[in-house]
């Protein structure tokens, strides 16, 4: 269901991540430089030292056909279990030592589509981590687990000599053209992380995955439990696979407060990366919706409805959504020119506009400038 501005009035974010910048405020470059790299943040030197998603789906391919073409039963069964290794590390982003340490018949909930990492122990002050994963994974792992011969075949389970797997991941990835080195577990974790990112799932979602520790508190985590990090990860795991939208725009997060008038509501939304962002719908869309505190929603802008403005300081500007990013692409085109900007939190926002306008304002790649667009470009989903 989707609630259309139309002649509704919607009101944006008035902040900008958990950080309260106050108008007229300089933003700290410190604060710029040390916190706007999202791959930073996760370990992460440098993505181009990372596998983009096409070579990532080369690779799995690759794999794919390597253990359907082994010429013989056992090495078929052996491949296989090679396989499975590498799509665990693929989509969960887990180091080759967590999945190498997995019992796949007790730390996969395919019911939930949930890997267990980290044993059933707390270690460290720390509990084991669970990682969400594509329910067509969780099918293909439970049908070859299902399998007489494959069950036998792991009696013990994934006790593989690492430096084997390293060896057949550096096969691969030679077969697809790609230098070894480029196949190591430790490579595709990174990818993975960086595909993440460029999916837009926002940054707490993604440290918790890769089990990272968070940077600090924030708002975001006053407010989402980990039930909701876990409906988070779901939904933009579940949102990854189908590849259904092209909307990069796009806030996922837990309604705080709503606040009902004659006509109109009020409604407060927080992301799991931080940001505010409130609307204002018809009393009527909120109860076709069915919003209330606590919801999880997702708010969207079009591209063509984004401003881009460069500043030291947050704009003074009737349009309430203000968040302060880098340009990270610029993709021109005759009519139209394309800016992708990184938000503070990671979160990649597009702005459209003509290229004739692009060639007067004359932004580049790495420019830090602010986004902005006004009240009636949201658009409210649930699912």
């Amino acid at each position: 269901m989707v609630a259309m501005n139309g002649s509704e009035k919607a009101v944006g974010s008035r902040s900008n991540k958990g950080v309260m910048f106050r108008k007229g405020q300089k933003v700290p470059y410190s604060f710029i430089t040390e916190r706007s790299s999202h791959a930073r943040i996760v370990s992460i030197p440098d993505e181009g030292q990372c596998l983009d998603t096409v070579q990532m789906n080369l690779l799995e391919q690759s794999f794919r056909d390597w253990a359907d073409g082994a010429p013989r039963a056992d090495v078929r069964l052996s491949r296989r279990r090679i396989l499975l290794i590498f799509l665990l590390i693929r989509y969960t982003g887990a180091k080759l030592s967590e999945v190498l340490a997995l019992n796949p018949f007790q730390d996969v909930d395919f019911r939930h589509h949930l890997v267990f990492l980290g044993g059933t122990e707390k270690k460290n002050g720390r509990l084991r981590r669970e990682v969400q994963i594509p329910k067509v994974l969780a099918e293909e792992i439970e049908s070859s687990l299902d399998d007489p011969s494959f069950k036998e075949y792991l009696g013990s389970l994934f006790k593989v000599d690492p430096g084997h797997v390293r060896r057949k991941f550096y096969e691969r990835a030679s077969d697809c053209g790609f230098p070894p080195a480029m196949g190591a577990p430790e490579i595709i974790r990174k990818s993975r992380a960086v595909e993440l990112m460029q999916s837009n799932v926002p940054l707490p979602v993604v440290q918790r995955m890769l089990g990272h520790s968070t940077l600090n508190v924030t708002a975001s985590y006053v407010a989402f439990s980990d039930d909701d990090i876990r409906q988070v990860a779901k939904y933009f795991i579940e949102k990854e696979s189908r590849r259904k939208t092209s909307a990069r725009n796009s806030f996922f997060g837990k309604i705080l407060s709503i606040r009902k008038g004659d006509i109109q509501a009020k409604v407060e939304m927080i992301t799991a990366g931080g940001d505010f962002v409130t609307t204002v719908i018809t009393n009527d869309s909120l109860s076709k919706l069915g919003l209330k505190k606590g919801s999880l929603i997702t708010a969207e802008v079009k591209a063509p409805w984004v401003i881009l403005q460069k500043s030291d300081k947050e704009p003074e500007s009737t349009a309430e959504n203000r968040f302060f990013g880098t340009i990270m692409r610029i993709n021109r085109g005759k009519i139209t020119t394309e800016y992708v900007v990184r938000i503070l939190d990671g979160t990649e926002l597009c702005s459209v506009v003509s290229t004739e306008n692009a060639r007067q304002i004359g932004f580049q790649e790495n420019d830090q400038v602010w986004v902005i667009f006004n009240t009636f470009a949201v658009v409210l989903h649930i699912d």
